[in-house]
């Protein structure tokens, strides 16, 4: 019953996730409570949340959301951050970053409920692709290997307020840089083995299903759906890390 409550839950994720992001702060904290060391705990999510957000990312591209080659150079300058991120995870400590991330995540969901640019309609730019892909793909490339939580909606906003994108292609272009960081932390998870095999896989298979129907209902809803639940979200993540470090 647990393995299938587990497999249960990694759907949900997956489903929101390919939303609003921030898939990881639901399935880690289950994984934890059901038992699994942290370690193991860190790896599987990272395992199933990769196939997930694989799932959104093929079901946009197909249908014409996603620009690859526009996003080459912000997908490299995300997995240079990413590594560097997750080297330095190893040598700092992330207690000051803990302390101002749910501050910051507040700041976020207030400019999502509030902005003008967040929106379902194209924009003009503010700033180039050149600047850009080091800026927000390197920036926060390097964010997530190093810490994560909140990442998707980071650069969901990034290509809406920036790059002046709509949300439905802000949401869709952000999945390709979410999958290259997290599948750089899962490739130096897996190779410490760490991975809970027989769980990650059904969790993954189960995450695909729901991020092809979440993907499926952004491009068919736009920023109603995106707009509240990446609000709902980025607090609930907020809260929890609030909760978490006064305990």
């Amino acid at each position: 019953m647990l393995f299938i409550g587990l497999t249960a839950v990694a759907f949900v994720a997956g489903f929101i996730s390919s939303i609003a992001g921030a898939g990881g702060a639901i399935v880690l904290p289950v994984l934890l409570w059901a038992g699994l060391p942290p370690l193991n705990a860190l790896a599987t999510n990272k395992f199933q949340s990769v196939f997930g957000t694989l799932s959104s990312t093929i079901n946009f591209f197909r249908k014409g959301y996603i620009d690859l080659k526009a996003l080459r150079p912000a997908l490299c300058y995300a997995f240079v951050g990413a590594m560097i991120g997750t080297y330095l995870v190893q040598k700092i400590s992330t207690d000051y970053l803990s302390v101002m991330m749910p501050y910051l995540l507040i700041v976020l969901a207030l400019y999502m409920m509030f902005s003008p640019t967040i929106t379902d309609e194209d924009l003009p730019p503010k700033i180039s692709e050149k600047t850009f892909a080091p800026l927000v793909g390197g920036g926060i490339g390097l964010y997530g290997g190093f810490f994560g939580p909140g990442m998707g909606s980071f650069f969901a906003v990034a290509f809406a307020s920036l790059r002046g994108f709509n949300m439905r292609k802000a949401t869709a272009f952000t999945k390709p840089l979410v999958l290259i960081v997290n599948t750089t932390s899962m490739i130096i998870f897996l190779l410490g083995g760490h991975i809970v095999w027989s769980l990650a896989i059904a969790m993954a298979a189960s995450q695909v299903v729901g991020a092809r129907l979440g993907s499926n209902l952004v491009i068919h809803r736009g920023v109603a759906l995106i707009k509240p639940l990446i609000v709902l979200m980025t607090l609930a993540i907020a809260i929890k890390l609030l909760v978490e470090s006064s305990s």
